[in-house]
């Protein structure tokens, strides 16, 4: 009775915090009985709150006093065990610096407590309800397909992968990878330190020889140009060969990603393999959550170079910590 009037008088806020590789969103949702009225996502360029982060949580946090933060974990030392007995457990972490949560009492996630404490200080300012972990988020996404299935299910950001092989809702591995996708392109970046006379070129320096005749002939080009329609045409030209190298260095890049991702799954998959205490069949699917925008790529890396049948899902990270809070608070 008593939730019922508080329903009807004050919204819930749900405020969900998804740190990425390169910046942090905010995801909110506005509530009244159990309906959306609101909701807002916010993108900010920082890895930690910042002032402008607070200032947009507070509006929102000022508005209701039922208002509830959530964030995904992101930490480095978790992962998931396939017992919720704290006894068997220490088999294969340390309980006494982790904490944990037990999921359907078959299996539990756990994430290093050190690391959970950082995170809390972190948003110290505004205060967190809930920090889940991704293992959770994945269990829940693919809830009727690990029920009955020997497979592997995965959970891909953009910088780090939620690895885990079910057995009919019985936990069998799991990892947490974090993937180093460095940028490649550092390395033409101009110091800006260096002073204006390291800039300049020595005549003595230019090998003539080495230009590419392609691009003088752009040049030459230009001695036919007649009229302004002419320039314009050729400007569009020009323009339309930085769209062409600009799109392929983008599929380079997520080529690179996707690569890079398919190692560290293969790599995962050999370990479970070769270890002796699965003793289990051959994984003959994967399902994957996907956060990042894989190419196709690592489907095509997946299906033929390790013989999967693989679905993939798009999945909203932002919307799916959201309604986690939400089961909480059921």
């Amino acid at each position: 009775m008593i939730r019922k009037l508080v329903d009807a008088f004050y919204t819930k806020i749900f405020i969900n915090i998804l740190v990425e590789k390169v910046a942090t969103v905010v995801y909110i949702e506005v509530c009244s009985q159990d309906s959306i009225v609101e909701n807002i996502q916010m993108r900010f360029e920082t890895n930690s709150i910042n002032s402008k982060m607070y200032e947009f949580i507070k509006t929102y946090i000022k508005s209701s006093p039922y208002y509830y933060i959530s964030i995904l974990d992101k930490s480095l030392n978790q992962g998931a065990v396939p017992t919720c007995s704290a006894d068997e457990m220490s088999r294969y972490i340390d309980i006494n610096f982790s904490k944990s949560v037990c999921v359907s009492n078959l299996w539990a996630a756990y994430t290093s407590e050190d690391e959970i404490n950082l995170i809390e200080r972190e948003y110290k300012s505004i205060g967190l309800d809930f920090i889940f972990s991704p293992f959770v988020v994945l269990s829940k996404f693919f809830k009727d397909k690990i029920e009955n299935n020997f497979a592997m299910f995965l959970l891909i950001e953009d910088s780090n992968i939620s690895l885990t092989i079910f057995d009919n809702s019985k936990l069998l591995y799991a990892k947490y990878i974090k993937i180093n996708l460095g940028d490649d392109n550092e390395d033409i970046l101009i110091d800006s330190s260096l002073d204006d006379d390291d800039l300049l070129l020595d005549e003595d320096d230019i090998d003539l020889d080495n230009i590419d005749s392609e691009d003088l002939d752009d040049f030459g080009d230009i001695e036919d140009l007649d009229s302004s329609e002419d320039i314009d045409e050729f400007a569009e030209a020009l323009d339309m060969k930085e769209i062409v190298h600009e799109s392929y260095e983008a599929e380079e890049d997520g080529f690179n990603e996707d690569y890079k991702r398919f190692s560290l799954i293969h790599d995962c998959v050999n370990s479970f393999y070769k270890d002796n205490t699965y003793n289990s069949d051959f994984i003959e699917n994967i399902f994957i959550a996907d956060a990042a925008g894989v190419s196709k790529d690592l489907k095509k890396y997946l299906e033929e170079e390790m013989f999967l049948s693989v679905v993939i899902r798009k999945i909203d990270l932002c919307v799916e910590v959201c309604e986690m809070a939400k089961m909480e608070l059921q």
